[in-house]
């Protein structure tokens, strides 16, 4: 009986791992924006509505702190943008990210 409960209890620990990985969800390419204030990089679905805390994983937060301000020229500015990465509870692992379009870049030549 003893046997039984310790087989039971290794099989546990190892599928805790697999069962883990499963509740992680792979992303197509989410469009959306991109919003930063205040040291928080937030994405706001645009299908959904939902609103994701971010995480780069390949990125300096510094630099990508420094690129927002730069193309956005101010904080909470939204920026749109296509995010591919894992969606775990409610923050998006960010694998690679493009940005779409930034309103009033352009000049209005009329």
């Amino acid at each position: 009986m003893k046997l039984l409960v310790y087989l039971w209890l290794a099989i546990t620990i190892v599928l805790q791992p697999i069962q883990n990985k499963k509740k992680e969800k792979l992303t197509d390419s989410n469009s959306g924006w991109w919003i930063y204030g205040e040291n928080q990089h937030l994405f706001k679905d645009e299908n959904t509505l939902s609103e994701w805390a971010l995480k780069f994983s390949n990125e300096d937060l510094e630099e990508l702190s420094e690129l927002y301000l730069a193309v956005a020229e101010m904080e909470y500015f939204p920026m749109e943008c296509i995010m591919e990465g894992i969606l775990v509870k409610d923050t998006l692992l960010v694998v690679d990210f493009e940005i779409t379009y930034v309103q009033g870049c352009g000049e209005n030549t009329d």
